[in-house]
């Protein structure tokens, strides 16, 4: 998540504010500067340091010298949440935290920050043994603000952590009141945000997200050399590629050729998302434009470091890239898969949070440039070796994501019979096909019919067939089998091996998958 730095300049420590006034009776500049010394140690041993609303145990007691408030070096980093090295040869102080560096010398007005050299108001000291660094300086380099507090004598840090946590828990009190909107004020909101994608090699969904700018799936641009957004209205608009993609949270955006004219969808980071909450979901599922379906969130995931959002909306194929909705007019997520033959609705969008962080890495550099993605996949295979075509099968096929599972592919390989068929051969794991082969009938389906478009893309004049066969032993003779889909190894083992899959195309395409 992007956060918010706060920045402010510290108010200087007034020396004059504390030193005490001579008292009555006393007479002489002698007699004055006693008691003012006096006052002024007794100011100086009050003196407090606080940070994120506790007093820090000090190893030696701050002072204030010249406007300028020392505190113990390793009492302030620690307080602060940074790590520190002292190196005594040097006299170098070296703190670090998260990505900040910080590196001061004692008696140098100058530090280093990240590599890069600025000045300092003040040095840091040595007093009795103990390594005194300025206040200011130390909290304002971690990003932390720092207040005099004149009343009760103390230096009073907030760290950027406990600033943003005390604007998030003011934005949430804020949200308590929020009006909720029916399905319908979503849909006349949000309708026209929502676009259809369709690409030279799938159709998915996108949200309007700046003048020219679209939000979809990375899934749905990754593999196209061309692409065009379609409006509810029916306005076609031409992609030029893609802008900036994040292929972990599955996420990308696109431009258009011209201005899209619609008005974009703000995005947010969803944090007012919650589970039991509603939501609607637009989309256009089996190419069905701006479809819209409502449910609950149902929950809220993280797998490998990115927020999903789980709904009961319905969704499908063809939804991927749209957008989901919550009750208060919020996007919140990203549709992007779900499982199918199950009753429960388990559908998965994926957090605004990431597509925010997205968009706020967009350059003007990134839109000029926008382009499609290299393919993965050769231009051409005309003239390869066998040996490349089944490397390529081996690297590009051999995992199929299903909603029940991932369905292994092995052993492929590439051959030419004597009718000149390129004949692509490979073994399903016979225990996802057994355990889930019908569940996932018609994703094994669309995966085998798209590898043939695909290899006919690189061999257009060539007789392909590819065979996807289940094979395993058992330790007795299996029956109900056709003829030769059963053979005896000897040692009371058979092996049974049959087709899965039958897929022959030229011209047209030929598919038969067994279930």
């Amino acid at each position: 998540m992007k956060t918010k730095l706060f920045h402010s300049l510290l108010s200087p420590l007034l020396v004059a504010g504390l030193l005490l006034a001579p008292l009555p009776g006393l007479s002489g500049h002698a007699a004055a500067a006693s008691v003012t010394t006096k006052a002024t140690a007794a100011a100086a041993q009050q003196l407090q340091v606080i940070v994120d609303g506790k007093k820090i145990s000090l190893s030696a007691a701050a002072y204030a010298e010249n406007g300028v408030t020392y505190v113990p070096m390793r009492d302030i980093f620690k307080a602060l949440g940074a790590s520190v090295t002292w190196e005594s040869k040097t006299q170098t102080i070296i703190a670090r935290k998260g990505y900040l560096s910080i590196s001061l010398q004692v008696g140098k007005k100058t530090a280093v920050i990240n590599g890069k050299t600025v000045k300092l108001d003040a040095p840091a000291l040595i007093r009795k043994g103990v390594t005194f660094v300025p206040a200011r300086f130390i909290a304002e380099s971690l990003n932390a603000t720092v207040k005099w507090d004149k009343v009760t004598s103390a230096v009073r840090i907030t760290s950027q952590e406990a600033a943003e946590n005390a604007e998030y828990e003011e934005w949430l009190d804020s949200q308590k009141n929020l009006p909720t909107l029916t399905s319908r004020e979503i849909v006349d909101k949000f309708d026209e945000s929502v676009v259809l994608i369709m690409t030279n090699q799938a159709q998915g969904s996108g949200v309007v997200i700046g003048e020219n700018l679209i939000l979809t799936n990375y899934h749905v641009i990754a593999d196209a050399a061309s692409a065009t957004a379609v409006t509810i209205n029916g306005k076609q608009l031409t992609i030029d590629g893609v802008v900036k993609y994040d292929e972990d949270a599955d996420l990308a955006i696109v431009r258009t050729k011209g201005a899209i004219g619609i008005d974009p969808v703000t995005l947010g980071y969803g944090l007012n998302s919650y589970k039991g909450g509603k939501v609607v979901a637009i989309g256009s599922p089996l190419g069905l434009q701006n479809t819209v379906s409502d449910g609950l969130i149902s929950n809220i995931t993280y797998q490998d470091g990115i927020r999903y959002i789980q709904t009961s909306a319905p969704i499908d194929h063809g939804s991927s890239g749209g957008a989901l909705f919550n009750e208060f007019g919020d996007l919140v997520g990203i549709t992007t898969l779900g499982y199918s033959g199950t009753s429960a609705d388990l559908n998965f969008a994926v957090s605004v949070i990431h597509a925010a962080s997205l968009n706020s890495e967009i350059t003007d550099a990134d839109i000029a440039d926008a382009k499609f993605l290299p393919s993965s996949l050769p231009a051409t295979l005309v003239g390869a070796p066998l040996t490349d075509i089944e490397k390529l099968l081996k690297d590009h096929y051999g995992l199929l994501s299903t909603t029940e599972g991932d369905a292994a592919f092995t052993k492929w390989a590439a051959k030419r019979d004597s009718s000149g068929w390129l004949v692509l051969t490979a073994e399903i794991d016979p225990l996802f096909y057994m355990y889930y082969g019908a569940a996932s009938a018609q994703e094994l389906r669309l995966w085998a019919i798209n590898l043939g478009h695909e290899f006919h893309e690189m061999l257009p004049d060539e007789k392909i067939q590819v065979l996807i066969n289940y094979e395993r032993e058992y330790g007795f003779e299996p029956r109900g089998f056709a003829s030769g889909e059963v053979t005896s190894l000897g040692g009371n083992k058979w092996q049974v091996r049959f087709p899965v899959i039958d897929m022959q195309l030229k011209n047209e395409l030929f598919i038969k998958v067994r279930v």
